[in-house]
């Protein structure tokens, strides 16, 4: 994968969630009553864009560019 491919695809991962978690978008989810796994849906809705975000970082991490050059490094 290139490193603009991944700075694009990094980028994305990144600002969508943060962008789902502000006033205008998060007005979708702020929701009291169905009640997920004994939380409010607005907390389980930020809880599963943090998670979301996380692997996603994750994954991207595997196909990191520079991080195939520090181990051939070693």
């Amino acid at each position: 994968m290139s490193k603009k491919k991944f700075n694009t695809i990094y980028i994305m991962i990144v600002t969508i969630p943060f962008l789902l978690l502000i006033f205008p978008l998060f007005e979708l989810a702020n929701r009291a009553t169905p009640i997920v796994m004994g939380l409010p849906f607005s907390f389980f809705y930020i809880i599963l864009l943090i998670l979301l975000t996380f692997v996603g970082i994750l994954i991207l991490y595997r196909f990191d560019p520079d991080h195939k050059l520090e181990e051939g490094d070693e």
